[in-house]
């Protein structure tokens, strides 16, 4: 095992990828993370952003994470996202129909609460504007 690694990404509706790879990038709190087999075991806070990941004989993929954990052990990493989605069913017109409504939300706010859950729906379709304009961008 000492090429590849098994890579778990699960939200809470369901399991977005689960299969071997040879190498993976997330964005961690303090900076993006390269893991590569064998890495050294670790714990730390995800945020918005893409995972990139090469398996074996393929393309590399993307999936967009909104926040969560990641867990490296030496032939195992999972991370444990708020939400997951693939790069390639990350739907623009519905992110920015998300921020528009968010920016509407925080303009008409009733409450302090629905401020805040207006506040991080904005924040959640911006990262994930970010992201397809960054995967965009790499071609895919």
């Amino acid at each position: 095992m000492g090429t590849i690694f098994h890579l778990d990404i699960v939200s809470a509706e369901e399991s977005i990828y689960s299969g071997p790879a040879e190498f993976m990038a997330a964005p961690a709190q303090m900076g993006e993370v390269g893991i590569y087999p064998r890495h050294t075991p670790m714990l730390t806070r995800i945020k918005s952003g893409i995972v990139r990941i090469k398996a074996p004989l393929k393309d590399e993929e993307s999936v967009y994470v909104s926040g969560g954990m990641l867990e490296v052990q030496p032939d195992v990493v999972t991370i444990l996202a708020d939400t997951a989605v693939r790069g390639a069913d990350l739907d623009e017109a519905k992110a920015l129909e998300a921020k528009k409504a968010a920016e509407e939300a925080m303009r008409d706010r009733k409450s302090d609460l629905d401020y805040a859950r207006a506040q991080a729906e904005l924040v959640e379709a911006a990262a994930q504007l970010a992201a397809i304009a960054k995967l965009r961008k790499r071609g895919h």
